[in-house]
This record gives structure tokens, sequence and C-alpha cells, in this order.
């Protein structure tokens, strides 16, 4: 764990010199990169196994070519015919296809059924403490074949057989590629290949002493929109699982700076570059940024949007201490011994204090609009936000709502904002031009941020959630943004505009009627293991820099309570998988940073009574759990709520990022 924080604090410095374009030399600084990821990949070593395999098969990469044929890779009419089913079937081991019913030949089988092990439903079984039989039992449904495919190779991964797993895994790209996976009620789908490629590549990272890596894979998606899987063109390469010692892939790692730039977005302090070799980098003031952002909303305990017009951004005025500063900014405190009383040790420092310790150097805050789809500058705190930045080093992510949720588009709320309508593009634009006019010159502005998942298709969600018609009328969204980023470029050069967007949705949109965006910012919340294909879903459909604007966890378990543990290994897994993809990697390259969501937990979130944190999950969601607790995300919790907004527990999560983060600069 140490080693790890260690080496992911100083690879957030990594590529921590100047970049120019040729013909101008670049300058002779050590880039650290290459001997940080060396150190990386010592790694650690492999965890115990769970169980061990009766047949595990061939202890080397499956070469796929000795038991079959590839026909059309890199088409939608990718196949792989099997000639030699015998062969392979000792190759994978047992319970990966073509040899799923080897695991009846496992003694362990037998004796797991006469107990009764068996009996699980397989949509439940990873839950089970039994691994092993969680293993039998998915190799063993009945699920369609490349679903099946894949829960086995998790279940593999689940009981510490990385090797196996990893084999798993590659077997659904060879086999099942075109496999997709439905939610209980029919309104959700995707695909399990990219998973299971992402899936390939995260172990390899998180195990390099296996000396393993999948060369030439690659899997690609038109028309993914909707629900209506026979629309949908899939493109296949599965690639090969090959031995590959780390000392080889750091030979391989690119040294930015002998590339030329070849691509530079924006002209002022604050810009986005391409590489030559299609890795992209923020830069501040010509040296490389990292975003390490939190999503800042101290909403004190009691308000909502139901009894307080701007209930999110009242923490940059309240004062109910009455020394002049604002109450959670400069007096919150941390209760070490959670007795809920601010004992002599536990001073109030603020959190713009805790932030900086945690090595936080960004906040996200989406400005006020007022009801009126007007902007009233009194509501942002500047000389606070100035403060913010020059004393402890926190920049500010402006976001505007952009007709999320009907906020700034004068829209019904049951109807929801029309990106067609004259009138509502007017309104949301004069708010955006008002918000810019206001703050361009600010010292702590880092870039804008326009919506928040408006791209959310109501096919998906059986209501259109964040109530606009972009997922109905994607052209006329991606226009509109076009139209509000090149109003933003031409009032304001020096700060880059990104995007809001609800995964890698409308990506094709935006490439074709968006060019204006800079940043590719996504929510995206898909497990433990990081952000899944989302890097490479960016460079084909919409190459941008990426920042994932939103991702964590909850730090409740459903029936069990209060679980940190299992928040902070979330976090670790997405931290992991933001520093492997930057400029400089093996990887995508396009990975910027992000924002965690959120800082301190909000209780108005999933109840009426915001008096009282909701310990009842709101849905299923990829958390430890499976379910979501809306109310309980924040690295750090509110206590019992009678010192809001003053209180702080901060949480075995927000530790994790302080010894990560902690010793980080820009």
């Amino acid at each position: 764990m140490k080693k790890f924080a260690a080496f992911c604090a100083a690879l957030l410095l990594a590529g921590c010199v100047t970049r120019v374009e040729k013909p101008s030399p670049a300058p002779a600084r050590e880039d650290p990169y290459t001997a940080l990821m060396y150190e990386f990949m010592k790694g650690a070593p492999l965890p115990e196994p769970a169980f061990q395999l009766a047949q595990p098969g061939s202890p080397d990469p499956v070469d796929y070519t000795k038991y079959g044929i590839f026909k059309n890779l890199g088409t939608d009419d990718y196949q792989y015919r099997l000639t030699n089913a015998a062969g392979l079937m000792q190759a994978v081991g047992e319970g990966i296809f073509p040899n799923e019913d080897g695991v009846l030949r496992d003694p362990a089988y037998s004796r797991l059924l006469e107990r009764g092990m068996l009996e699980t439903r397989h949509w439940d079984a990873l839950q089970m403490a039994d691994p092993q039989a969680a293993f039998f039992i998915w190799a063993q449904s009945s699920e369609e074949p490349g679903v099946k495919a894949y829960f086995t190779a998790m279940a593999l991964e689940n009981a510490n057989l990385i090797v196996p797993a990893i084999k798993a895994y590659h077997a659904v790209l060879v086999h099942n590629p075109r496999s997709a996976c439905w939610s209980a009620d029919g309104s959700f789908v995707w695909y399990v290949a990219p998973a299971a490629l992402s899936n390939i590549k995260r172990l390899c990272n998180e195990y390099p002493g296996l000396g393993l890596w999948i060369e030439g894979a690659d899997w690609s998606i038109q028309n993914e929109r909707d629900t209506d899987l026979d629309n949908d063109i899939i493109c296949v390469k599965p690639g090969t699982l090959v031995k590959k010692a780390p000392s080889e892939r750091l030979q391989g790692l690119p040294d930015l700076r002998t590339l030329q730039v070849a691509e530079r977005r924006g002209t002022g302090k604050v810009q986005v570059v391409k590489y030559a070799n299609g890795h992209w980098q923020l830069l501040v003031d010509g040296r490389p940024f990292v975003v390490r952002g939190v999503t800042y909303s101290p909403t004190e305990i009691g308000l909502s949007p139901h009894n307080h017009p701007y209930f999110g951004s009242t923490w940059q005025f309240t004062d109910k201490n009455g020394n002049g500063k604002a109450d959670a900014p400069y007096d919150a405190w941390a209760d070490k011994n959670a007795n809920g009383v601010q004992d002599a040790d536990e001073p109030a420092v603020g959190d713009f204090q805790m932030l900086k310790d945690m090595g936080c150097n960004a906040i996200r805050m989406y400005l006020p609009t007022t009801k009126e789809a007007t902007y009233d500058p009194t509501t942002v705190n500047k000389p606070l936000l100035r403060d913010m930045h020059d004393r402890y080093g926190i920049w500010l992510i402006a976001g505007d709502f952009l007709g999320a949720y009907t906020v700034g588009s004068g829209a019904p709320w049951l109807i929801g904002t029309d990106y067609n309508h004259p009138g509502q593009r007017a309104l949301m634009k004069e708010v955006v031009r008002q918000k810019v006019l206001d703050l361009k010159d600010e010292p702590f502005l880092l870039m804008w941020l326009l919506g928040n998942e408006n791209n959310m298709n109501a096919d998906h969600s059986g209501v259109n959630a964040t109530r606009t018609n972009a997922g109905s009328e994607p052209k006329a969204w991606a226009e509109f943004l076009n139209e509000v980023a090149e109003m933003i470029h031409e009032i304001d050069p020096n700060h880059p505009v990104a995007i809001g967007n609800l995964g890698a949705g409308l990506a094709e949109y935006y490439n074709r009627h968006a060019p204006a965006i800079d940043i590719f910012g996504m929510n995206v919340y898909m497990g433990e293991g990081g952000f899944g294909n989302s890097w490479s879903d960016a460079r084909t459909k919409f190459d941008r820099p990426v920042m994932i604007t939103e991702y964590g966890c909850d730090a409740y378990a459903d029936g069990k309570g209060p679980d940190e543990a299992a928040q902070a290994k979330y976090h670790e897994g997405c931290l992991r998988d933001l520093v492997l993809n930057q400029a400089g990697g093996e990887l995508a390259g396009n990975s910027i940073g992000g924002i965690i969501f959120q800082y301190p937990d909000e209780w108005w979130k999933a109840n009426d009574d915001p008096f009282t944190q909701n310990i009842n999950p709101q849905g299923n969601a990829p958390f430890p759990d499976g379910k979501t607790h809306e109310e309980w995300f924040g690295l750090a919790g509110q206590g019992s709520g009678r010192n809001s907004p003053f209180e702080r527990n901060l949480r075995q999560a927000y530790e994790y990022y302080k010894s990560v983060w902690g010793t980080a600069t820009d």
C-alpha cells in the first residue's frame, strides 16, 4: 500500500518539464516518468489464491492460432473458427470455454454439490463467502455464453487466481465479442468484451511481475446509444496475450520531451496540448497540470433545493459563529475520535486546509443561476475563492448546468429543456455569457465546465433524468454546446471549455458538431477497477483530453452499516486508472486527472428529510454492495449532524488520498 501510494504521488508529478513545439529544442531536464514506472513495475507479489484449480491449464498465454482460424480481424464480420477443441480445452483449463464442463471433473465440485453449496442463483453467487462455489456456479450457469464467460472470469479474479482470470477474460474477446449483458428490468445493456479487455490491462498492470501483456487488441462500436442490438456495428481484434517483462514494457514508453506538439487548444494561461503520439496534457503557464479535484458543496444539514434557492452556494457566506469568516472553508474541524465533540486537540483548521493537506488542487462548483434564468454575481464570493487559490493552491472548475434539471433554460420541470427551442437556447447562452464576463480574469479560474449528464438517454433511464431532450435530439444538443463554447472562447481565450458528460455517450455527435469543446469530461461509475473502456472510447470517437468529472463510491454497505474500507479500496482502483492513462504511459495517454464525488456528505439528496442521513439504498450500482447510498459519498462525514457545517469525520478514502497526493505539487 505504501509503495503504491508513493508511486502514485510521484507519478502525478511525472512530466513536470516544459514542452515546446518544434523547432525549439526540449529543455534538458530529467523526466522522472520512466524511473517511476520501473519502480511500479517491480510490482507487488501475487495474492494468495483462495483455492487451487484441479485443471489449471497451461501456465503460458494461450496461442489461439494453434487451435483455430481467425477471419476478418478488425471488422464487423470478425470470426474465430475452432479446429482443435481438445487442445484448447487443455490449454485454457477448467471453467473457460470450451472447457466449462471441466469443473464437473474437479473433485471439489462434487464435495460442494453434496453440501448444497451450489444452489445459489448465479447472479447472487459473486457475493458468496465461498469464492470456489461462486466460480463453479458461474461456470455451469445457463446464462448467455459471453456473459457467462465474463462473470466466470470475474469469479476467478475474486478468488485471486489472476492468471486464469486473465485467460478467461481473453476468451471473452476471442469467442464472444458481441455478447451483451442486460439489466434486470431490460432498460439498460452493456457489452462484456470491452470490459474484459480493460480488466486484462488492469490486471497486467496491477501484477506486472507476471510478465504478461496484451498486444493488438481493439474493440469498437457504432450505434450503441439505444438498446437495439441489431443496429450495432462492432469491430473486433481480440489481440494476443504475450510474455513481456516489465523492462521490455518500459523501453517502449514515449519520451514526451522528444515529441512534437501536434495540436494546441487555447492561447492563454491554461491550454491543452496533443503530442505526435496522440497523448494529451493540460498545461498551466506552460507546465503540465494534473487535476486532483473534488466536488465541493459543504451543504449545511437541513438545507435542500426545496427550502433554499441557493443552498449549494451558501457555504461561501455562512458565518454561524460570527467570526467574520465563512464557516466550512475556515472553521471546519476533524473529529479524530468520532465522539461528536470538538476536543482540545481538534482545532478549527477549515476545509480549505484539509483539502490542501489531502493534495487537492481543484474544486468543481456549479455557479448559481436564478429562477429567472439570470446570473447574480453576488452569489459568488470572489475574495474567498481568491484566498482559496492564493493561500491553499486550489483552483476553481466553474460549471454551468446548461439546461440540466431545467436550470437556466426556463423550461417547465415536467417537460424539460428543449435544445431546439430558440428562446430557451438564448436564455442559457446569456446566463453563461454573464458568468464568463464576471469571472474570466479571476486568478482562481482553471476552466469552464458545461452541463452535467445532460446526455442521459431516456431509453436507458425510463425517464429523462436530467430533464433535457439531449438524448433524443443529440445533434441539436451538440450544436448548442459548440455555439456556447465558441462564445466562451471569444470572450475568454485563457481557459479551456469542458463538457460534463455521462460516460462517453454521444461522443460521435460531439466529434461532428461540437469541435469547440476542448476537454471531454465524463462522469463515470464503473467499479473499483476504474473507468473501463472510457479512455479508448474517447480516443476513438471524440479525441480530446479526458477529465473524469465525477467518480467515487458511497461509504455505506446495505444491511451492514458504514464501510470505509470498501470505499477506500474503490478509490484506490480509480486513482490507479487515472494515473496509468496519463500522457507518457503505455495506455491511452489522454487522462488529465479527475474530480472525486464528493468531499463532505450531503444529507438532502435521497430523503425528504434533510435533517436525517438516509441509510436506505436508492438503487443498484457498481459499488461494493451493489447498491448506491446517495447521502454517503463523501470523503468526510458530518457526524451526527449536530455540529454542521463544522464537524468532519475524515474517512479512510480521505487518508488514502492524503498519503498519495499530499506531497504532490504542480
